[in-house]
């Protein structure tokens, strides 16, 4: 029905950048908010930014500063520019289409498969 493509991973040096997309796809009408997530060896999945059609964008504070989130005009696609890139930012970077509105006039929440983000020397 809906279809979540993630692009934009792979390996970086300290200090490097990174952009990610996530392009949804499918029956919709229109996205509330699109996010992208992480999640660690051993760790919990963790909010790293999140846009809403309210134009409100929230970053965890340990990438406030360094990463920015924005979308497309149609905002179904995301992209997250990763800039001054840690080790610590070594994750599966996840996207999050919430509140899909489908042409039934119901609507779900999607993820993406994930995209693996290297960070090492």
């Amino acid at each position: 029905q809906v279809q979540v493509e993630e692009s934009g991973g792979g390996s970086v040096q300290p200090g490097g950048s990174l952009r990610l997309a996530c392009a949804a796809s499918g029956n919709i009408v229109r996205v509330y908010a699109m996010a992208w997530y992480r999640q660690a060896p051993g760790k919990q999945r963790e909010l790293v930014a999140r846009h809403t059609n309210n134009d409100d964008t929230t970053y965890a504070p340990s990438v406030e500063g360094r990463f920015t989130l924005s979308r497309d005009k149609a905002g179904n696609t995301a992209f997250l520019q990763m800039n001054s890139l840690k080790p610590e930012d070594t994750a599966v970077y996840y996207c999050y289409v919430e509140r899909v509105f489908h042409t039934s006039g119901k609507w779900d929440d999607y993820w993406g498969q994930g995209t693996q983000v290297t960070v090492s020397s």
